[in-house]
């Protein structure tokens, strides 16, 4: 028994180097993330004040890149494109429209970053020499300072934003997104594609007041929309080639549900009373601590199904969930809604349920702002 406490403690200590170690790499790939964006606002910001007052054309933007590779060309990624990317990094972030967006939604902390604080400071001589050199003096009193929201992710990332987001709410929305899930950019551009925007924003009349009343973050942490084009679907198709085709492309359907979902199973028993009933896809929610059933419809969403989620949830939450874990959480994922049986259905319910949909299809998209100030709270929470 000592031993099993020693080995146990030994364990426990071991656990705290390894977050330790991840503390510092978490620290340090920030740093060399932050240098990066630096370096293309203040690249963005020369290239993009020479072009304004006709100083170059598009011609000695070419010249410049093909200068930087002859020159140095231990140098990567100045390419024609990738400047004018940086030009672009700059003029739409450093626009007043866009700070105006992020201090409506957020506050002056995401515009004006912590490290202005040291710049605006008398820096001693040391400092100037090894710190703050004099071109960097000249970058930020010429091109401003970089708004610290954009510190959130990658450049590549921002590029894609902002070559397929057109407002500042929905490109804000984004860069709080990536940071929020650590997406790469393969996975940005499938939520992009998906309009995560919309389906994270729009109305929530799809929650029951028992799920909104456990966990009031539903709203901005649940899809009301799910898009499984990566399926190839036919128009016609039953629930089992559904189950079986998202359990095949289990890592595109978690990016859809979001990252903090783990899969457990597919049709998990529940054996109750002499019965034996299935869940179709059973995951466990990181963040909320709590398991979350799938049941999926070929057909369009019918109140009886409700009765057969809440059924399940109650076997759950008595033979499965964890004393340290939270009630269970049922999702109805089906082709198509009538959102005023939804509300209705939804209306008595004090069951954690929700009913989403799938689309075989991506769907025009649509902007939503009075949902926005909720996901930035969240996210301002979090911090």
């Amino acid at each position: 028994m000592e031993n099993y406490k020693v080995a146990i403690s030994m364990e426990q200590q071991f656990g705290e180097v390894i977050d330790i170690i991840l503390q510092h790499k978490g620290r340090a790939s920030r740093a060399v993330n932050n240098e990066l964006l630096f370096t293309a606002w203040h690249v963005g910001g020369y290239v993009s004040a020479k072009l304004k007052n006709e100083e170059w054309g598009s011609k000695v933007v070419t010249q410049l890149s093909e200068y930087i590779s002859s020159q140095r060309p231990d140098i990567k990624g100045y390419s024609r494109r990738s400047i004018y990317n940086m030009v672009m990094f700059y003029d739409e972030y450093s626009s007043e429209t866009f700070s105006a967006t992020i201090e409506k939604y957020l506050n002056s902390e995401f515009v004006q970053p912590k490290t202005a604080q040291i710049e605006t400071s008398q820096p001693t001589q040391e400092m100037t020499v090894i710190v703050q050199p004099a071109s960097a003096q000249i970058a930020h009193s010429t091109f401003g300072r970089m708004p610290k929201i954009l510190e959130l992710t990658t450049l590549t990332n921002h590029i894609e934003i902002l070559c397929r987001c057109k407002s500042n709410e929905e490109r804000m929305f984004y860069i709080l997104y990536a940071n929020k899930e650590h997406l790469v950019k393969r996975e940005l551009q499938r939520c992009i594609s998906n309009q995560t925007y919309t389906a994270l924003l729009s109305s929530k009349n799809n929650m029951s007041k028992g799920l909104l009343s456990a966990y009031p973050n539903a709203p901005i942490m649940f899809k009301d929309t799910l898009f499984v084009d990566f399926l190839n679907l036919p128009k016609k198709h039953n629930e089992s080639k559904l189950r079986k085709g998202l359990v095949e492309h289990m890592k595109q359907f978690i990016l859809e549900l979001g990252k903090d979902f783990i899969f457990m199973d597919q049709e998990y028993r529940l054996n109750i009373g002499a019965s034996t009933f299935k869940a179709d896809l059973l995951f466990f929610h990181r963040g909320l601590q709590a398991l979350v059933a799938v049941e999926l419809k070929k057909t369009k969403f019918h109140p009886r199904d409700l009765g057969q989620l809440e059924f399940y949830l109650e076997a759950l939450d008595r033979d499965v969930k964890r004393s340290n874990e939270n009630p269970s959480i049922g999702i109805i994922l089906c082709p198509e809604v009538d959102k005023v049986v939804v509300e209705y259905a939804m209306s008595r319910s004090m069951s954690p349920t929700m009913i989403a949909e799938y689309k075989r299809i991506l769907i025009p998209q649509e902007r939503m702002q009075q949902q926005l100030n909720e996901f930035c709270n969240l996210f301002l929470d979090k911090d």
